[in-house]
């Protein structure tokens, strides 16, 4: 078995597990009704998706000759933006209020996700 016949299965591969990861991130957005219960589909199960996508178009490229760091570089910049995204769109829908609340930590006066300045303490 040659480096180009086991690289070709190892695309297809990659294309099928991506494939697969994608099906599920947009079952889990289309059936889940909480935002905080449906940021998981696109950011965990979406950023690995797009990750073996990736990883296949790598693996294509390089069997051609032709290899290049594009796809490296779209990898690294959705695996350190997916995270922080979610973060805010998590943080916003705490602060309206359109999900349960976490229960703020036991003896701690740091915690301050949702407590707004007073109007006379804004300089």
């Amino acid at each position: 078995m040659s480096l180009q016949i086991i690289g070709t299965y190892a695309a297809a591969l990659s294309l099928l597990v991506g494939s697969g990861f994608i099906l599920v991130g947009v079952i889990g957005l289309l059936k889940f009704n909480d935002p905080m219960t449906r940021l998981h589909a696109p950011t965990k199960v979406g950023t690995l998706g797009i990750g073996m996508l990736l990883l296949a178009g790598m693996i294509h490229s390089f069997l051609l000759g032709d290899t290049s760091i594009h796809e490296m570089l779209i990898m690294a910049f959705l695996f350190v933006t997916a995270p922080i995204s979610a973060h805010f769109i998590a943080k916003v829908s705490i602060h309206q209020r359109s999900c349960q609340t976490p229960p703020p930590p036991t003896n701690d006066s740091t915690w301050s996700t949702l407590s707004a300045p007073d109007k006379g303490d804004q300089a």
